[in-house]
């Protein structure tokens, strides 16, 4: 007889592990014990070698479907044993242990589960919050590691007989399910207005609310979301009123695949994401049935769309015949989305006109994901509920370096690298706003709880110094007495892009809106040839001045302006801005002058060569959007319209040398764009070849910065690569001349994985320096 022992590392806590362990060693005859060592598995057996072997081999083939092995460690301890075990058990988790523990992410309702909800001879017929070691909150709920339940909000509800029953019998699928809870004794959903109202069904009678045109906060599993249906636009035109988002698309939530296919079309691809464990919102295509109300997602061509995740969000479907129900998260613009009863309560009066809420804590507040498929491939729009806190792979970079990235400033995530894992954080927004800003601190410090990061060895920043986590991060600094490592911008994008595709080098096309460059003007359309820790600028847009600076990102009529002042006599372009966009400038015909003037004084300018500003300028420029009310705007709309285009013209493009750089002239294709208006050229036309036009050119840039520096692989990051038109002609080209073409697939090409690049940066110039000196 022989003893062995096995650690398993990976997502393996939460996830039924343990109890397949169990019943593998039982049917094979084999005595010892497993228990939870932070992150690892710990698995003692004793039994025949041979069995032992087929043992860990059972293991990686029937492990739980949700667990992830990353490592399988078998270690033989003694041979010729007097047989110390005389059955297996499954033993306590041990709170005596280092380093990280792997926390799962939250997972939809099981079909087995949800086979429960809706039987009703089963106990937990109806009852929202049934789960199992299959489904339903981990990270949402968990305060401290090891992941057992009396370390999570659910420690708050003790369990009846008949739940303690199948929470101790490692022969059920509830066998330490730390979310199990049944009517008896778990969370209670009510509805509140004024009061806690007392009704028998409060799903049932939410659902009424909802079906008459009211507007209801629902409270979930990792926030809250404001309810109403999709099919009355005067219903989804108050709650726009009622929040000031009076253009932002919503998401929906529909109750199937069907339902979904009568609005919006489905591809294979887009499918599996929608109806996967994760369930996150998924953007869409509208098809040519299209029938929302048009106010759910104005003057686009796609809307997100996402499938019930939880048992509420099925049984608010089994009472309404809704084709989907408009599910926003529920927080004024920019601030954290609302966890707490009485914030939900007091913050939301004047808002929702009801609350379905439950007393159920929420301990880590947890946005949806969003995710966009470009030619098949998926991209993460923002990457939260089902996804976080699973770690990135980082240990072919690092395996002993501590470093905590705090990302840019708008749609923030911050990562913790710690023993080669990368552990992004759940969207936290804009930290511009305090509220938020609070939010992200709180979150710094419960996810490093629940990561066991006691200590850190650089903070890793934007470049920015006037960002609040830039000032964050050197307050961190000082409080772990380690160095902070400034990293450009579109650096880290491009450090995020290599380490999502496994790569160390390439020539980056990084475009988005801003980024505060190495030269201290706003870069957004860069090429970069990134080597781990170092960057070079070969190429960019052509630098445009922006009369009132960040005005432009508002009013792009302001960044037409700048960008045609040097080919338009003055009095000639005030007259054009006069006679064709005055309603486009908030101060009118004195708002064109002044203006004007600006540009001819160089008085109260900035510099870019943002992309985003580029699309923002052709959107108004072809009458398509002449205000940004939400991020990406006016963009979005230039996309919508060029999707109903047809190719049927083409804008030239024409790279020049500024100053020893290859730049794109930007301001010639805006040039072309207005000719061809005024030669009323159908305007789809027009804005699908001009979308062309600048994809070419950044994609030439891009080769031509490739053959000088011999680089195998070009790839795209920045938010202008959610655009499909964009990204799929940059692709087209580039692989054309030969060259890999190199996409987000597991990150996001926006600024949630900006700290997860900056965290990569750090350890690159750690390997090769040794210190941050």
């Amino acid at each position: 007889m022989e003893r062995a022992r096995i650690l398993v590392q990976g997502i393996v806590q939460g996830v039924g592990f343990r109890p397949t362990v169990y019943r593998i060693a039982k049917s094979m005859e084999l005595a010892g014990y497993v228990r939870n060592l932070g992150n690892i598995v710990e698995i003692v057996l004793e039994g025949d070698k041979n069995s032992i072997k087929d043992f860990a081999e059972n293991l990686k083939l029937n492990k739980p479907p949700i667990s992830v092995i990353n490592s399988l460690e078998l270690e033989w301890v003694d041979s010729n044993v007097s047989g110390e075990f005389a059955d297996f058990n499954i033993l306590s988790s041990s709170e005596n242990f280092s380093g990280s523990s792997v926390i799962p992410a939250d997972l939809a309702t099981c079909d087995t589960c949800l086979e429960e909800v809706l039987n009703d001879n089963n106990r937990r017929y109806k009852y929202p919050f049934t789960a199992c070691t299959d489904c339903g909150p981990r990270f949402t709920v968990i305060e401290s590691v090891p992941y057992d339940r009396e370390r999570t909000s659910m420690d708050d509800f003790p369990l009846c007989p008949d739940c303690t029953a199948e929470y101790e019998d490692p022969e059920d699928r509830r066998y330490h399910a730390e979310a199990t809870c049944c009517p008896e004794c778990g969370p209670e959903v009510f509805i509140y207005k004024d009061q806690r109202l007392d009704v028998e069904n409060p799903i049932k009678e939410a659902v009424k609310l909802i079906d008459d045109g009211k507007i209801l906060a629902v409270k979930g599993i990792g926030g809250t979301h404001l309810v109403v249906k999709t099919t009355d636009d005067d219903t989804v035109s108050e709650l726009r009123k009622r929040l000031g988002r009076f253009n932002q698309p919503f998401a929906c939530m529909s109750p199937d695949l069907e339902t979904i296919r009568t609005f919006a079309e489905v591809a294979d691809f887009e499918e599996k994401a929608l109806i996967s464990r994760r369930r996150p919102i998924v953007v869409l295509n509208k098809n040519d049935n299209y029938y929302l109300a048009p106010s759910v997602a104005p003057e686009l061509h796609n809307l997100g769309v996402m499938l019930p995740y939880s048992g509420l969000h099925h049984l608010l479907f089994k009472y309404t015949q809704e084709p989907g129900l408009i599910m926003t998260s529920a927080n004024m613009p920019g601030e954290p989305m609302l966890i707490h009863n009485r914030d939900i309560i007091e913050k939301l009066e004047g808002v929702a006109d009801c609350y379905l809420l439950h007393d159920r804590r929420i301990v880590n507040r947890c946005d949806d994901s969003v995710v966009r498929f470009r030619g098949g491939e998926m991209a993460f729009i923002r990457r939260s509920r089902g996804y976080v806190p699973e770690p990135y792979d980082f240990s072919w970079l690092s395996k002993d370096l501590n470093v905590l990235a705090l990302g840019p400033e708008i749609d923030v995530t911050f990562s913790i690298l710690k023993e080669g894992n990368c552990y992004v954080s759940q969207y936290i927004g804009n930290t511009t706003k305090y509220e938020t800003f609070l939010s992200m601190k709180d979150a710094v410090d419960h996810l490093m709880e629940i990561t066991k990061t006691d200590s850190v060895d650089v903070v890793a920043s934007d470049l920015h110094p006037m960002f609040f986590t830039t000032k964050l991060a050197e307050e961190l600094g000082e409080r772990f007495g380690c160095p902070v490592f400034n990293v450009q911008h579109h650096h880290a994008h491009a450090a995020a892009l290599c380490v999502d595709n496994h790569v160390e080098e390439m020539i980056c096309i990084a475009a988005d809106g801003v980024g505060y460059g190495s030269d201290g003007t706003a870069w957004g359309g860069e090429i970069l040839h990134i080597n781990r820790d170092e960057y070079k600028r070969f190429g960019s847009l052509m630098p445009q001045k922006m009369a009132g600076g960040d005005l432009t990102t508002k009013y792009p009529i302001r960044m037409v302006m700048s960008m045609l002042h040097d080919h338009y006599d003055p009095e000639e372009l005030v007259e054009l801005m006069k006679r064709d966009y005055l309603d486009y400038f908030k101060h009118g015909e004195r708002e064109v002058e002044l203006v004007s003037k600006q540009l001819e004084r160089s008085f109260n300018l900035s510099k870019t060569t943002s992309t985003g500003r580029v699309l923002d300028a052709i959107s108004s420029a072809l009458g398509i959007c002449g205000e940004r009310t939400y991020e990406g705007e006016c963009s979005m709309k230039l996309e919508s319209v060029g999707h109903q285009g047809s190719d049927s013209i083409e804008i030239p493009y024409e790279i020049k040398k500024e100053d020893g750089v290859e730049v794109l002239d930007t301001p010639k294709i805006l040039v072309n764009v207005l000719e061809l208006k005024h030669k009323n050229k159908p305007i789809a036309d027009i804005a699908q070849a001009a979308q062309r036009a600048v994809s070419l050119g950044l994609a030439d840039l891009a080769v031509r910065s490739a053959e000088k520096t011999g680089v195998e692989f070009i790839g795209g990051s920045g938010g202008v690569f959610y655009n499909e038109a964009v990204s799929m002609t940059i692709k087209n080209f580039v692989e054309s001349k030969g060259y890999k073409f190199l996409q987000h697939r597991d990150s996001c090409a926006g600024d949630g994985s900006v700290s997860m690049g900056q965290a990569a940066a750090a350890a690159w110039h750690h390997n090769k320096f040794g210190s941050f000196e």
